[in-house]
């Protein structure tokens, strides 16, 4: 059953950001996938969770593979830091660390394209983009909380 809930998550986060915009920016809601999976089963499942959030988000644009394997699997790995003894969990946290950690995903991506391709946008849109992506990704990091969490 919750496999099936995570398929059907991860298929509703894809076709959400390609469909929304908020003042010019759609969400990154994959990322928000790829945090679930490293705060509810720790670095190695948010590792490979976020990669395969990042390698399906890769085929889907089919620009190049590799940029948001990246950038996911990083919010994946860093987000299983976030479940242990080193914080205490807070509502307050979740939403702080969410927006962090998408806006370091978002900027993995984006450089690492910048390697390969020209960067399509100024830099000043870039940091709005990826600062609005973080604005919005920081509401659902009040729902999600860590396992060990009561």
């Amino acid at each position: 059953m919750k496999a099936v809930f995570l398929i059907i998550a991860m298929v509703l986060a894809f076709v959400i950001q390609m469909k929304i915009r908020i003042f010019g920016v759609s969400p990154d809601l994959t990322a928000v996938v790829a945090y679930y999976f490293g705060l509810r089963g720790g670095a190695m499942k948010g590792i490979l969770g976020g990669s395969l959030v990042g390698i399906i988000e890769d085929s889907v644009e089919g620009i190049i593979l590799g940029p948001n394997l990246l950038g996911k699997g990083m919010i994946g790995f860093f987000s299983s830091f976030l479940s242990g003894s080193l914080f205490r969990w807070t509502p307050l946290l979740g939403t702080v660390s969410l927006f962090a950690l998408t806006v370091l995903g978002g900027a993995a991506v984006v450089f690492s394209r910048s390697i390969f391709e020209s960067v399509p946008s100024s830099m000043s849109r870039l940091v709005f983009v990826l600062l609005g992506q973080g604005v919005i990704n920081m509401f659902p990091g009040v729902l999600i909380r860590p396992r060990n969490v009561d």
